[in-house]
């Protein structure tokens, strides 16, 4: 068994950083600022301008997710970054206000509704395999964003006639390079009204995409054939249960340009870095490849063929156990409390370092390895719940989980039987903005079966 690959990580930093240096660090890559230490203990703490935490533990995870939730609610500095794009959508929202909007988009994402969408996954999936089929070399970020765009947008608009997906990722990608990295002022005590570099930068970028979704809304209103049974369908006849309120149209708005970056986003990174792994470990590319060949003999891979190949699901999971889509989030501690036996104080600032979660020394073994038999049934159920956070967990629990993982099953399954993965130059690494992109990209070599 292959197992002894050792894909790329980030640079660990084994000293202290001073604060000027911990800002460029961050401004370059947010995982650089993961000491080496949060790999090896639960839980690290130190002060910089603010007393901070590192959070790495199972049990603590769980206290912050789940037990004491609203005691943790999203830093000021994390909603900051996310703000000009999404606003106070679901992403951003705490409380009564969070609630509701979860409740609006809630039945969109029901099992049954997620298996009526796979024909335009097994769409998709034809189509992305003919354009790679059709190429020596590729760039797979990029292809697997163009596959995953076609259907998100068909989840959240049943279409995409108001959207150019080049002109719309494009945007997406300036406004994570803008917006979406950590500020300089942010380090230096400067406070959070006084506009920061980024968001300034980032204007244009929030204008695309926030005229492209408020055109789409505007047809919709237009129409006279009936409410279709979409993201925005369901977001339109949505009531808050308590007040009767309906989403404003900058709330729709916001809330639509979160689902569509994020429905497409997170699952088109999971397929790429499952990609590059494959392609590094050609023993397991073939496992994978012979058990998607038994099931499929040539079709494309629909809902009913999933359970008989359990090696894709193993190899997406590993993938986003090395390469999480989000890999660091902040909370802001309200009260005092304590985690793994220590004691935080009302407004520091807790970081939970997915990253380094899922690269522990204490909760895996040969953290570093690919090895997608981690997550075979037989050493699935010993995982703790809270050691492996690709989607989040407790209430906020990422509510398109099961139609990213569908989505991204089918793809990957109907690809790695038509297709063989080599590794090609330039290689990728890691560097997390909002998400933990490949820099300068997947570049792999690929020849048809």
């Amino acid at each position: 068994m292959e197992t002894d690959f050792i894909p790329v990580g980030a640079p660990v930093h084994r000293r202290r950083l001073s604060r000027l240096e911990t800002a460029l660090v961050a401004r370059r890559n947010v995982l650089e600022i993961i000491p080496a230490l949060s790999y090896r203990q639960p839980m690290v703490s130190g002060e910089m301008l603010m007393r901070w935490h590192m959070l790495a533990d199972p049990g603590g995870m769980k206290r912050v997710m789940l037990d004491n939730l609203a005691n943790y609610p999203k830093s000021e500095i994390m909603r900051r970054m996310l703000r000009p794009a999404i606003g106070n959508s679901l992403f951003n929202a705490d409380g009564a206000e969070w609630k509701w909007q979860r409740q609006a988009v809630a039945p969109v994402f029901t099992h049954r509704n997620v298996v009526a969408l796979a024909p335009a996954m097994m769409a998709t999936a034809e189509r992305v395999s003919a354009r790679l089929a059709a190429a020596d070399r590729a760039e797979l970020v990029t292809e697997m964003l163009t596959a995953t765009f076609d259907v998100i947008c068909d989840v959240a608009l049943s279409g995409r006639e108001h959207f150019d997906g080049t002109t719309f990722s494009a945007a997406i990608t300036r406004y994570f390079q803008t917006a979406g990295r950590a500020s300089l002022l942010d380090f230096l005590g400067v406070p959070q009204w006084f506009p920061r570099p980024g968001e300034l930068l980032a204007a244009a970028s929030v204008r695309t995409m926030h005229d492209m979704v408020a055109a789409a809304i505007e047809a919709r209103r237009q129409e006279t054939s009936g409410d279709a049974d979409d993201l925005l369908g369901h977001m339109l006849a949505a009531r808050d249960p308590e007040t009767g309120q309906q989403m404003t149209e900058e709330e729709l708005v916001y809330n639509m340009q979160f689902f569509i970056v994020a429905g497409h986003e997170t699952t088109a990174l999971a397929l790429s870095w499952a990609l590059y792994l494959l392609a590094h470990s050609p023993a397991w590319q073939e496992r994978v490849r012979a058990q998607a060949t038994r099931q499929l003999q040539g079709r494309a891979a629909g809902p009913q063929d999933l359970d008989a190949m359990p090696l894709v699901e193993q190899v997406l999971e590993e993938a986003m156990r090395l390469y999480p889509p989000v890999g660091l989030l902040a909370r802001t501690v309200v009260a005092k409390d304590q985690l793994c036996g220590r004691t935080v104080q009302s407004d520091d600032i807790l970081f939970l370092p997915i990253w380094a979660l899922h690269r522990h020394e204490m909760w895996w073994e040969r953290p570093e390895a690919f090895d997608p038999g981690r997550f075979a049934p037989e050493n699935r159920g010993k995982l703790n719940k809270y050691q492996y956070l690709p989607f989040g967990a407790g209430p906020r629990v990422c509510v398109g989980a099961d139609f990213a993982m569908m989505q991204a099953r089918i793809i990957l399954a109907t690809l790695i039987q038509r297709l063989r993965f080599t590794p090609a130059s330039p290689g990728p690494r890691p560097v997390m903005m909002m998400t933990v992109r490949p820099e300068p990209g997947i570049f792999l070599n690929i020849a048809p079966i």
